[in-house]
Order: C-alpha cells, then structure tokens, then sequence
C-alpha cells in the first residue's frame, strides 16, 4: 500500500487541459497575404479575382479572426492559403481594405439598419426605363441620393427609348449635371460601353428595366438570365445575387449587375451627405443655420443657397433641381 507521504508533485502527472494553453490576443499580420477583388458573394463563400484579374479567380472563405465583418462584391481583400483557385480548394479572407466608396440602403425609410450593397464602385448607372414599366421619379431620385451619399458618381441611364420620348424624363435631371444617356433594344449601347470602360461601375434599377439586357450586350459572355415583364407592368426579378463581371477592351474595367429591387430606403443619410456632393456649394452652405435642410422657404428660410441664386452664382434650375433630390430626402423623416 502506498502512503501519502510516500509521493511527492514530481510522481503525478497531470494532461493539460484545454483551457491551460495561455491565449493571446495577437493576430498574425499577413504581411504576404495577396491582393483581390471579391466577385460574388454566394452562401458564405466568396470568389475573387486576384489582383483584379478576371482570369485568375479563387474562391474564398472568412477567417475567424475577421468575426462577421461584412464582406461584399467590389471589396478589395487580402488573401492568404491555397490561391491555386482549383476546384474544391479554398483560400482565407484575411483582411478587408478600407473602402473608397460605398452604396448603402435600408429596407425603408424607419430600418435603422444599413445594408452594403456594393463597394468600390467609381459610377452608379440608375437604370430606368421609359415605358413598361412606367419610370418612377421618386425611385431614381432616391438611387442618386445614395450614390451622393456613398461617394459615387450618379448617371442615369433609360433603356427602352424606343417605345417612348425620353426626354420629358430627362429633363427632371439636367440641371444637376449628371449624364443621361438612352439606350434602346435594336442598338448596341455603345455611349454607355464607353463612359463604363476602365472603370468599376454598378447598375441599380427597379426589375424588369433591362439591366440584364444591357449587362449582356456589354458583357457577351455574362450570359445572364432575362425575364419577359409580367402582365401587370411589374417586372421579375432575374438577378438574384451582385456579380462584378469584367469588360471586354483594352481599357478594361468591371460591371456589376446588382438584383433588381423596389424600394430604397435612405434612413442612413444626411441633407449635408447630398451637399457634400457638389464642391461648388458644400462651402458655401457651411454658412446656413445648423440644422439647416437646405430647402428653403419656409422649412429653411434663411437658407444661403437662395442668397447664391439671387447674387447669380447659383442657376435656379440648378437650385430646383437640388432642392426635389433633397425633398426626397426628406420624405424619409416625416
């Protein structure tokens, strides 16, 4: 029999436990980890192109570390693993680069949750079209406000000319300087091919406005699903996920086909997010009140932007045109 005094700590062995390693919180820093762009997001599994090479694609998992950091198509990451992008093989996001831009939306105007839709992108193309389904001011007012807000360039883009005059809807938005271009079934749309090359743009519009139609003809092999627009004047949706697709040419650059959507929420953005958007008058408009929603009269009588158009520095077309922008805006608050 074995006493206890018999044996000491050295005779006892004991197998550490989980727990007993101790943890740090340093990370690697992956200083090798190799540029990409993200392509498509689709059910936790992210395919890149590496070094924004569309012929050199991998598809990609979220490593831990990153926790639920929000990654979407036109991210710029960090990769690290197996980048041989062979079948059933997968590399590691391990960072996402600081965004340039950003087009944000919530589900309406009470959601006080913003959603990503897309990042980096240079131009947002509103598309819209003249006839079925009829165009809608508000919507493509709202679509420049996020692009305003995300810092992207707005151009709107109406499909479906031949069926109807476009300029009368046009002509809402001139003023505020943006391109408007007209594309139409029988026509390759070769102005808009050429204000998209070398660039990354996304396409926005409600369903069945022909987007995918457009993203065909200026992608050949994108080879993405058209829909016919239903009976009742609401079209179908036919783009169910964004997808960056690449242009053909020398100068190259990226499309991305973004789902087609109904609504665009703008809890998220300011009256000052808009302004901000015009270097002309962000300046002048750091003299209003505070709190000022540069409407003018009576919501903001003492606004400084009708002080610029009675000196004659500002167009008032230029000012209305602002002012419809920023009263849908503020339709969201009411």
């Amino acid at each position: 029999m074995i006493r206890r005094t018999d044996v000491d700590e050295s005779d006892v062995r004991v197998r550490p436990g989980k727990g007993s390693r101790p943890r740090s919180k340093r990370r690697p820093q992956h200083a090798d980890a190799t540029e990409a762009m993200v392509t498509l997001v689709d059910r936790g599994r992210w395919r890149c192109a590496i070094g924004g090479d569309p012929q050199r694609r991998v598809t990609a998992m979220r490593a831990r570390e990153l926790g639920r950091t929000q990654i979407v198509v036109g991210d710029r990451v960090r990769l690290v693993g197996d980048l041989s992008g062979r079948p059933d093989t997968l590399a590691r996001i391990v960072r996402v680069e600081e965004r340039a831009t950003s087009l944000m939306r919530t589900v309406d105007d009470t959601d006080a949750t913003q959603r990503l839709v897309v990042a980096n992108a240079e131009q947002l193309i509103v598309v819209t079209a003249v006839a079925e389904p009829e165009p809608r001011i508000g919507f493509v007012d709202r679509c420049l406000v996020a692009a305003y807000a995300g810092g992207l360039e707005p151009v709107l883009c109406l499909t479906k000319t031949d069926l109807a005059d476009p300029e009368p809807f046009a002509a809402h938005y001139r003023d505020l300087g943006i391109p408007v271009l007209f594309t139409r079934y029988d026509r390759p749309p070769d102005e808009l091919a050429a204000l998209l090359g070398g660039r990354v743009s996304a396409l926005v519009g409600q369903s069945g406005v022909g987007k995918s139609t457009l993203v065909n003809a200026l992608v050949p092999t994108a080879e993405q699903r058209t829909a016919a627009v239903s009976g009742v004047g609401k079209g179908r949706h036919t783009t169910v996920a964004a997808l960056a697709l690449p242009l053909e040419g020398p100068e190259g650059g990226w499309v991305i086909d973004t789902p087609g959507v109904r609504s665009f929420g703008l809890a998220h953005v300011r009256p000052d997010d808009v302004i901000n958007a015009f270097g002309d008058l962000a300046e002048a408009t750091e003299d209003c009140p505070r709190g000022c929603g540069h409407l003018g009269p009576p919501a903001d009588p003492e606004c400084v932007l009708d002080t610029l158009v009675a000196d004659g520095e500002l167009a008032p077309a230029r000012l209305a045109a602002l002012r419809r922008i920023l009263e849908a805006l503020s339709a969201t608050r009411r």
